[in-house]
């Protein structure tokens, strides 16, 4: 029989998992800097909810895992965790504001498979609630600055505004009911190029001298984003986007982040965002996918709602399955094939060991011990093999020295040590 994973989905063996595990604990550590506190919701959502109008749009609805329950209701996998969120808020009025929750789990979507992309993956998410000004977006970004700094990832952050993307339409008399798809269709240039996203915007009636200008704006490559801005501000009778723009940018020089690019062609694919947009990408070009990305979804949750008065929120997402990839290729983190700190080797001294390993595990030092009783050359070989930093040989003679003998595995070099002199050496390696 063979034992096959569906497609898009894989095992996480310990080197692998304590790399992710590294991964969460940085961010989860940079969003509690920034304020944030932790969110969870179930996997399964009815799929009334995560297939509405409100929620992520037409083309997400393509990759949704759905089921029916024994009462024939039917639910889905969730695809994102901000659908949820917009639930958890609609749901729970009573909710100060400004809410910042962080959530880190899992989706599903049943779409292409490559580097990078997968059908089960995690979302590392980040959202406040509540607040208008584009100060929000900026500390977001920040955020975000900070934990690539941490993993030691060079990265480009690329901006633009959605409302900028729908003023740009109304200069070339694009319907109202059609600016929806022919942004999705303009921000498919780096994945389709010029003459396949030409070819889908000549499908849906675009003409071709609106077709032209666009691709002209959308594709020229502009080192300066200050001279763009005032191109656009010249051009455009609706300025609200570009007023947006210019209020990010502004409070990004304020937050010193030096890596923001206005990327105009950027749309993201999903339709609930109303205003600020965002990828982050890897400068060394060893991955195509973006590492983090989100928005502005100020009219999602009011629309949950059934509520008039808009209720502002952007978010953050970061995809933990391309940071592994991004991190793995670039080797930016030392990988482990152990968490144990120090392994036990018994020499005829088991009930001593024990006694040991305990008063180490209750200083908080993680250790393991022999429990088959192989020889000395045996678990120097099995301790070498995963890594594991420090090997303790126990034995009747250093036990009669009220001594211990420590081997360090990277060089070789062995002490015969006090007790409390180990531990000490042991609880300093520990927390380093």
């Amino acid at each position: 029989m063979r034992f096959e994973l569906p497609k898009g989905t894989r095992d996480f063996l310990p080197e692998e998992k304590i790399l992710r595990d590294c991964i969460i604990n940085t961010l989860k550590e940079t969003f509690e800097l920034y304020g944030y506190n932790p969110l969870e919701t179930p996997a399964l959502e009815m799929y009334e909810t995560l297939s509405s109008k409100y929620a992520g749009g037409s083309e997400i609805l393509k990759e949704i895992y759905t089921l029916t329950d024994n009462a024939k209701r039917k639910l889905a996998l969730r695809y994102d965790l901000t659908v949820p969120l917009a639930r958890v808020i609609a749901s729970n009025p009573a909710l100060k504001k400004p809410f910042k929750r962080y959530q880190i789990d899992r989706v599903w979507r049943d779409g292409p498979i490559k580097l990078g992309r997968y059908r089960e993956f995690w979302q590392c998410d980040a959202d406040v609630i509540g607040i208008k000004s584009m100060l929000a977006d900026a500390e977001l970004l920040a955020l975000a600055n900070s934990f690539f700094k941490k993993i030691n990832l060079d990265v480009t952050i690329c901006v633009n505004n959605r409302k900028l993307l729908n003023s740009i339409l109304d200069i070339y008399n694009i319907q109202k009911e059609k600016q929806e798809s022919i942004i999705i269709t303009l921000d498919k240039i780096k994945k389709i190029g010029i003459k396949g996203v030409a070819a889908e915007l000549k499908k849906k009636n675009i003409s071709d001298k609106a077709i032209k200008a666009l691709l002209e704006l959308f594709n020229a490559k502009n080192k300066d984003d200050y001279k763009l801005i005032d191109k656009l501000d010249k051009l455009l009778k609706e300025k609200e986007g570009i007023n947006e723009i210019k209020e990010l940018l502004y409070y990004c020089k304020e937050f010193n982040l030096d890596n923001v690019k206005l990327e105009i062609s950027m749309a993201r694919g999903l339709s609930y965002y109303t205003g600020t947009v965002f990828e982050i990408f890897i400068n060394n070009g060893s991955l195509s996918c973006s590492l983090a990305a989100g928005g502005r979804f100020d009219s999602m949750i009011s629309n949950f709602m059934n509520s008039r008065e808009e209720v502002p929120a952007v978010g953050i997402s970061f995809g933990l399955d391309t940071l592994m990839d991004a991190v793995t290729l670039n080797k930016k983190i030392q990988l482990k094939k152990s968490t144990t700190l120090v392994y036990i080797i018994p020499i005829d001294a088991k009930k001593e060991c024990i006694k040991i390993a305990k008063s180490l595990r209750d200083q908080g030092i993680k250790c393991d011990m022999d429990l088959v009783g192989r020889s000395i050359t045996k678990n120097l070989e099995y301790v070498n093999k995963l890594n594991i930093p420090y090997a303790l040989i126990i034995g009747s003679d250093e036990l009669k020295q009220k001594k211990l003998k420590l081997k360090d595995m990277a060089s070789g070099k062995e002490k015969l040590l006090n007790i409390e002199v180990i531990f000490k050496e042991l609880k300093k390696q520990n927390s380093d």
